[in-house]
């Protein structure tokens, strides 16, 4: 539904006159829905579409608990925006709308103020203004006011504002209620919350819970957390205006030389979706290069661009965004023509939600599925990265435990090896399970005990597993697409569309043309990226038995250096991921990714090398898993730079401690100290002329074994250290 702006204020006028009758099931409340719904949209012949009213039937006249499962472009806002307005006019209070993306919130709130709907927003993007939204929910001058689940968490809102809110509801709205589900695809501990806020609320208040993405397992589940009696409408989830295909291509290149073939043939503007970051920026660079409209649009734009890309591609000003799933629920773009996936989503489900932003306004548009090699990685990294480990758990509970105050999430990583995002996701879980509390300073215990439900993760786990292979079936089947993500979500309507490329034949082109093909290949042999130093010791870690605080003192940091590329990377990274994956063999350096390594110290001799000077020697770092690739990459870069090789740095107390993927703290803990430049080194230091010295690594994670071997060279006398490094995990 998009509701007509110029019938906006005459229509809050109409929506509040008293209504004939304010009980039953009688005829009125239909003809006084129908007609807030005429002036919501701005059509005099408008009417529900089926399921609408029985949905608002159920919240105005009966105060039920509803769930509503349909189809994206169904109508879900008409539901709660005209069921508000009805209940608003009987008395009640404004309605309460848990909405987890702010590009959503953004949408609704625009959407709302269009129709004549007094709409305002409190999340972490304007938390600033809670004064002037308390002022008019004080003045009664709100009908509508969303929340981000995450708020629902915030001490000072839970403690000072959510209490009031409470008393005054309406009606509550858990929009993209999947998320509260485990079993969803976008399952997010805050959203958890929303069964204790359900709780609280009096039985007379109405709860109406949407999504579009619920299998039966989901619905079941969001059921369960609803409370008893829950009023559920499904729909048909098929939609009849995507044409669905998928494009087997041989590796990236061909896959990126497709779209600089054909983007310009797909209708209208659209979203390119890939799976990772480093994905999204690569093509998107890749795109504008060849003279396309694109921009980026990842989980590190930050919220003033990402507001403005999103208004870009809404007004056809870019001919697509390059995206992760972090444009994705909320987007609302009634006439995008098209969604390609650079890389599949991990599971059906995921995929339909994703697909859906396009062709919700418009009878056509154009879905293409160009699966990766590299997709079930990513898939098994991102499967388990919401799991919380039983170790881990236990170490955060006993840490503050001990603590006699509450502890700051930085705090916690001096004492739990968890980086910061998992950390602070395993943290939300165990304040849903009642054993955390986040206060006023950080988090502490609730004293409460707490067991690890194996079984239930096992099953989470297994499940993830399960949609990882229907995915896989989905690329590789001969039959309806359509009909089987319809199934996917347990739809009993699901039947063959008759559009898709296995239905009605393909109707895209498996062209590419040579040239694209070729600029995509040199784009994805371009090599070279940045290795910013660090600067700063993490807090906190005195408590792992490291005297360092604040910032790197100017003779212990490592200049700017250069990675080859990521290991995530469309172009070097496959070569790199599988030289570095479990149980590959340590060979010398491929020619071919020494030649690329020429190529980055070619162009980074052309920089300047950031102002160091050209580097005199080299050093490596020691190696316990790669020796003999760290050997010939030392031994080739010799050789191209004509450079004298110094040695490596020695292993100390056994070397580095701990394993890949832990917090800043817990790393440097696990190599301070551990590099040291040995005596042969340090001959070989003293007997060479001053300069920068390029320091060489095979894979780098943290930085801060870079850091500290760094430190040991500036401290024997090194004027400068440049690392070079072939790969980045991460």
């Amino acid at each position: 539904m998009q509701p007509a702006p110029e019938t906006s204020e005459a229509a809050h006028a109409h929506y509040s006159a008293d209504p004939s009758s304010s009980s039953g099931t009688s005829p009125s409340t239909r003809d006084q829905a129908l007609e807030v719904l005429r002036a919501l949209v701005g059509r005099a012949d408008a009417v529900f579409h089926d399921g609408q009213f029985e949905a608002i039937q159920a919240l105005v006249d009966s105060n039920r608990r509803a769930l509503v499962v349909q189809r994206t472009g169904w109508g879900k806002s008409a539901v709660y925006f005209v069921a508000s307005l009805l209940l608003r006019a009987r008395g009640a209070g404004p309605t309460l709308i848990v909405s987890p993306l702010l590009a959503l919130m953004r949408d609704q709130v625009a959407a709302a103020e269009r129709a004549g709907v007094r709409a305002m927003a409190i999340n972490s993007a304007n938390a600033t203004d809670w004064g002037e939204v308390t002022a008019a929910l004080a003045a009664d001058e709100v009908d509508v006011l969303l929340v981000s689940p995450e708020r629902l968490t915030n001490p000072s809102f839970r403690e000072n504002q959510l209490p009031t809110l409470i008393q005054r509801t309406g009606l509550l709205v858990i929009d993209e209620a999947h998320c509260i589900s485990d079993w969803g695809h976008d399952f997010r501990p805050d959203y958890r919350r929303i069964a204790d806020l359900i709780a609280q609320l009096p039985a007379s208040v109405p709860v109406l819970a949407t999504t579009a993405t619920a299998n039966s397992r989901v619905v079941g589940d969001i059921e369960e957390q609803l409370g008893t009696g829950v009023f559920t409408i499904r729909g048909p989830l098929a939609r009849k205006s995507l044409r669905l295909g998928v494009l087997r291509l041989a590796d990236s290149r061909d896959r990126l030389g497709w779209l600089l073939t054909h983007l310009a043939e797909l209708p209208g503007s659209g979203i390119i979706y890939t799976l990772t970051v480093s994905a999204a920026e690569d093509t998107a660079r890749l795109l504008a290069e060849s003279g396309h409209v694109v921009k980026a649009y990842t989980g590190r734009t930050d919220t003033m661009e990402r507001e403005a890309l999103e208004e870009a591609l809404k007004n056809n000003q870019v001919k697509a965004l390059v995206a992760t799933s972090a444009l994705g629920m909320g987007f609302d773009k009634p006439d995008l023509g098209f969604v390609v996936h650079l890389g599949a989503p991990s599971s059906p489900v995921a995929y339909y939600q994703q697909v859906g932003r396009a062709g919700r306004g418009s009878a056509n548009a154009d879905v293409l599925l160009l699966p990766g090699s590299e997709d079930a990685e990513i898939w098994r990294y991102f499967a388990t990265a919401s799991m919380p480990a039983q170790d881990k758990a236990m170490s955060v509970l006993t840490a503050l435990g001990e603590s006699h105050k509450p502890l700051s999430t930085p705090a916690l990583e001096a004492r739990v090896d968890l980086r910061r995002t998992p950390l602070e996701l395993l943290l939300k879980v165990l304040a849903v399970d009642g054993a955390v509390r986040r206060v006023s300073g950080g988090w502490e215990s609730t004293g409460q005990p707490w067991i690890y439900d194996e079984q239930r993760y096992q099953r989470i786990a297994q499940a993830r597993v399960d949609e990882q292979a229907s995915m896989v079936e989905y690329e590789r089947m001969s039959g309806c697409r359509m009909e089987y993500l319809a199934a996917a979500l347990d739809d009993e309507t699901a039947a063959p569309c008759g559009r898709c490329d296995n239905c009605a034949g393909r109707w895209f082109s498996a062209e590419v043309v040579s040239s694209a093909s070729e600029a995509a290949g040199d784009a994805l042999r371009h090599a070279g990226l940045p290795l910013d130093p660090r600067a700063m010791w993490p807090t906190g870690m005195d408590k792992l038995g490291v005297p360092v605080k604040g910032k790197l003192k100017a003779d212990e940091l490592s200049g700017r250096g250069r990675i080859l590329a990521r290991l995530t990377d469309l172009g070097w990274g496959n070569a790199l991921r599988a030289m570095f994956a479990a149980g590959a063999p340590d060979s010398p350096l491929d020619p071919a990714l020494a030649n690329a390594v020429v190529a980055v110290l070619r162009e980074w001799g052309q920089g300047g090398w950031e102002g160091s000077g050209r580097p005199v020697a080299v050093v490596s770092m020691p190696s316990r898993s790669k020796p003999q690739l760290l050997q010939s990459f030392a031994q080739a870069i010799c050789e191209i730079g004509k450079l004298p090789y110094l040695g490596e740095l020695s292993l100390e107390f056994g070397g580095p401690t701990g394993a890949r993927g832990g917090n800043s703290a817990y790393r440097l803990a696990g190599v301070w100290e551990r590099f040291a430049v040995g005596d042969e080194l340090q001959a070989a230091l003293a007997a060479h002329p001053d300069g920068p010295v390029l320091l060489l690594d095979d894979l780098v994670d943290s930085r801060w074994s870079l850091t500290v071997a760094g430190r040991a060279l500036r401290q024997a006398g090194v004027d400068q250290v440049l690392p070079l490094v072939l790969a980045q995990a991460g």
